[in-house]
């Protein structure tokens, strides 16, 4: 499973970099969509752009080649993993951790599949030091200085950790229990506009969603 899910990885950033490719060429020639990106819409302008040169119209049809082949590997292999979470053996704790606020299908079978027995961890401290989630420290005497997180460990558990962490900024609403859920489009996404204080509550509210994800699978909390 976690070859399965780390090829599923590499397909997103995949795909992730030929949409960027694809803005980046219609940018240069000044083709700017106004509305947004990679919708139904979007993809019905791409097929309206035309190019005086043959040449630079065959790289377009290349770059929308790219972007569509790599979505669909992308897809293929997100129903592979669906098809096999049933038969895998850590299916219970799969579903007893889509009970937490932005935890999906996808998200509770990365985090398991990198991180393995959850029961190992004594404490949350333990899981999020584990995974680079604790602030990094340059301390003398009596002078302390912590900075951003360490960032050790295990990038692709903790990547989908930050994300879950993120839906605790909106108010809670009902969902489905199973089925994907795709992450964010990082490639749209403008992070300069972000204010450092949303970073950190970000960060802040992953030691609340560890304790409650350690809860969940049957640790004992400290």
């Amino acid at each position: 499973m976690r070859d399965l899910v780390r090829a599923r990885s590499a397909a997103m950033r995949a795909a992730r970099r030929a949409r960027q490719q694809l803005r980046g060429f219609l940018l240069r020639h000044e083709h700017v969509y106004s509305g947004k990106n990679w919708t139904l819409a979007h993809r019905r302008w791409l097929s309206t752009v035309r190019f005086e040169h043959p040449a630079q119209q065959i790289v377009l049809q290349d770059y929308i080649h790219a972007v569509e082949d790599a979505v669909a590997r992308r897809d293929a292999l997100t129903a592979r993993i669906e098809a096999l979470v049933p038969q895998w053996s850590m299916t219970p704790v799969v579903h007893a951790l889509q009970m937490m606020r932005g935890v999906a299908l996808i998200v509770a079978v990365t985090l398991l599949a990198e991180v393995g027995d959850l029961t190992r961890f004594d404490n949350p401290r333990q899981l999020m030091a584990y995974l680079g989630l604790v602030p990094s420290e340059r301390s003398s005497g009596e002078t302390v200085r912590r900075g951003g997180i360490t960032k050790a460990g295990n990038s692709e558990a903790r990547r989908v950790m930050i994300e879950a962490a993120w839906t605790y900024r909106m108010q809670a609403k009902l969902a489905r229990l199973e089925g994907p859920r795709e992450e964010v489009d990082q490639s749209n996404a403008d992070f300069g506009s972000r204010s450092t204080t949303m970073r950190q509550v970000s960060v802040s509210v992953v030691g609340d969603s560890t304790k409650a994800l350690l809860t969940c699978t049957g640790c004992e909390v400290r």
